[in-house]
């Protein structure tokens, strides 16, 4: 095929940001993750429980399968970045979690909207999200490849925002063309496309092929431009592999800027995962939202997002990552004791008018900064890890980073679900995350803006 330019090579990466950013946000946080809290609760009301109690069964199930991925995730990913380094590929590897990406999408499409097989819906996601996630290791793995130190924070940034607008623009289609609303019709009143049967919930269970056929897509670019430039094979497999994570996880002990940063984004990356993974169904629980205006709010912490990224990247080349993550942390903080403060009854615990439209305005406004701030969070935290990564293991380097951000996945659902528990709120349960950034956020002091590859 010839040689691919520089240039082509970073609009492949970026084009994987474009294609799986779907799994994220319309499977995870605003379209499927709700769909299964509302078939799950009226699963369990059926069975005799209150709405209370069914909304709390329906959520320990949602939190269940975040933690039993998260952890899958977290202590696979290591191996697998060493793994890859010792012998020298990643596509090949890329290549076979996006088929399980694809294959787990495409199965929520079997999920009975009566909720007759709640656990075949959430192995199915799981399968796929593990796709998704395995995969992200090695993509952004090839991050140092792409530029120089001062280029990867903006190439970074970008590929971010390039992920997000696809993600908005996912899910903008599956809201005029295929979710319905409870009248049957999308957000536009057009019958769900393709003959779907809004009775049978159709459009709503579309979400999964849509998620896979978009991937399957967009990842063409990706595969002609991106060639395997990682460093050359230097072992012959699983023993070399473990040989390698042994090392490094040995030599953590002599870089305290490395094990302090990956100790702060396991936490804060963490707190911020919780708000993805339960924001959709905040929405639904606390503030009594459809689907369909979940999905609405999704479009706007997208557009927010793709905005954040691409400013977030330029600020990141001019200041370095780690001011980035540090203003946004404290504005995500911020945002938290927002959420937790208010309901239909009360904003920053004082009351307002019965039927007010204000705390839907103000939670808009929160999805807003929790997609920007997010957003530009990650790709921050990205450009960071570059600045740690040793250049003759990236892959096992990142390995180390995903193993920080998936080894407690199960602490912010635990958390999230104890505090519901005690405080009989699902607002009040909100509030464990604000502290795992806090922590997050302290560790910091720890971590030096330029990295210490040189030790």
């Amino acid at each position: 095929m010839g040689d691919v330019s520089q240039r082509k090579r970073i609009w492949g990466w970026y084009f994987f940001d474009w294609a799986s950013q779907p799994y994220h946000t319309l499977l995870v946080t605003f379209v499927f993750g709700p769909f299964f809290a509302s078939i799950a609760t009226a699963f369990f009301m059926d069975q005799g429980l209150n709405e209370t109690a069914a909304d709390a069964q329906a959520q320990s199930l949602w939190s269940a399968c975040l933690t039993i991925t998260g952890l899958i995730i977290g202590f696979g990913a290591p191996v697998l970045g060493a793994m890859a380094d010792t012998v020298g590929k990643r596509l090949p590897w890329i290549l076979f979690f996006s088929a399980l990406y694809v294959v787990g999408a495409a199965g929520i499409w079997w999920t009975n909207p009566d909720g007759s097989n709640l656990m075949w819906a959430l192995v199915t996601f799981g399968v796929g999200f593990i796709g998704a996630e395995y995969a992200l290791i090695f993509i952004n793995s090839q991050l140092p490849s792409l530029g120089s130190k001062a280029e990867v924070g903006k190439i970074s940034g970008s590929g971010f925002a390039f992920g997000y607008a696809g993600g908005l623009v996912a899910l903008t289609i599956m809201l005029v063309f295929f979710l319905e609303q409870p009248n049957g019709r999308t957000l536009v009143g057009l019958e769900p496309a393709l003959g779907l049967d809004a009775s049978a919930r159709e459009g709503a269970r579309f979400v999964g092929p849509f998620t896979a056929i978009w991937f399957a897509v967009f990842m063409i670019p990706y595969f002609l431009w991106v060639r395997d430039l990682g460093p050359g094979r230097r072992g012959r497999g699983f023993a070399d592999a473990l040989r390698l994570l042994r090392a490094s996880v040995s030599n953590l002990g002599n870089r305290r800027s490395l094990l302090t940063y990956l100790g702060s984004s396991m936490l804060y990356r963490d707190a911020l995962n919780g708000l993805y993974g339960f924001g959709g169904t905040y929405a639904l629980l606390v503030l009594n939202w459809d689907i369909v205006r979940v999905g609405v709010f999704g479009i706007i912490g997208a557009l927010s997002a793709a905005a954040f990224s691409w400013i977030g990247g330029r600020m990141d080349g001019r200041f370095g990552p780690k001011p980035v993550i540090v203003g946004a942390i404290v504005g995500l903080t911020v945002v938290c004791i927002t959420i937790v403060s208010m309901d239909r009854e009360q904003i920053f615990w004082m009351p307002i008018d019965q039927g007010s439209s204000l705390p839907d305005q103000v939670f808009l406004v929160c999805g807003a900064l929790i997609g920007g701030l997010g957003g530009t969070l990650q790709a921050a935290s990205r450009s960071l890890m570059v600045r740690h990564t040793d250049p003759d293991a990236p892959t096992e380097s990142f390995g180390l980073y995903g193993l920080s951000g998936r080894a407690t996945a199960f602490l912010a659902p635990a958390l999230v679900w104890t505090a519901t528990e005690m405080s009989g709120s699902a607002r009040i349960g909100i509030s464990p995350v604000i502290g795992l950034f806090l922590i997050g956020l302290v560790m910091l002091l720890w971590v030096k803006a330029e990295g210490d590859q040189d030790i």
